[in-house]
């Protein structure tokens, strides 16, 4: 049985990226969810999302995705060049964009006012857009690399609860992505389970504090 290691909805990145991958592809896993502050043993690094399948065991998001396309190839594009610049963008994903990171971090249920965009932040913001916008203009949409929603739609689908918790502004093309991902039924099912948590993490929300104030708060209590 494969089984998929993941942290808390609401806060976990990338916990989300091959969980969404998973489950819109319908390849089938086991969710086992351990809160952020419990002992992740389980895994060699210490830290979610982790693989577990016939013994093997796999951590990092970017691993995980490559293992499972081993026995998935829908995984990736078809299209020998559409899978070449997905393995680019989310390689890119996976290394880069750390203002976005560290000021936007992950918090599904909450919306934020930042207290400003600093230069390096919109900087981030218009490579993702550029990003996209070069991905749709390639290989035709409505997902970022084809036809079809694959790794690379994956990897950026915490770029896009980002882009709804912090209000960030966008073009009408990536506001269009935006809104594909968000009404797309695992993103629902994630987020509805995010806001259903009642467990709070004290640097996440000691983050949050840092960069601007809640205006919103849709989480359990």
């Amino acid at each position: 049985m494969r089984t998929l290691y993941i942290a808390n909805k609401n806060y976990s990145s990338w916990s989300l990226r091959p969980w969404i991958l998973l489950r819109v592809l319908g390849i089938p896993f086991e969710e086992r969810l351990v809160p952020f502050g419990k002992d992740y043993g389980f895994s060699p690094s210490h830290r979610v999302p982790c693989l577990v399948e016939d013994g093997i065991t796999v951590w990092d998001s970017l691993a995980i995705v490559e293992f499972i396309a081993e026995h998935h190839a829908e995984v990736w594009p078809a299209d020998r060049g559409a899978r070449a610049w997905a393995r680019s963008a989310c390689a890119e994903m996976h290394s880069g964009f750390a203002h976005l990171r560290e000021i936007c971090g992950m918090n599904c249920g909450v919306r934020m006012a930042l207290n400003e965009i600093p230069p390096a932040l919109r900087a981030d913001i218009d490579r993702i857009e550029s990003l996209w916008a070069d991905g749709i203009a390639r290989f035709g949409g409505p997902w970022l690399a084809g036809e079809h929603f694959t790794a690379v739609d994956a990897f950026f689908a915490p770029v896009v609860f980002r882009i709804q918790t912090y209000g960030l502004e966008v073009n009408r093309g990536t506001r269009a992505y935006v809104d594909r991902m968000l009404h797309l039924h695992e993103m629902r099912e994630w987020y509805e389970a995010g806001l259903a948590e009642t467990w709070r993490h004290d640097g996440h929300e000691v983050d949050l504090a840092k960069y601007g104030r809640i205006v919103e708060d849709l989480r359990a209590v």
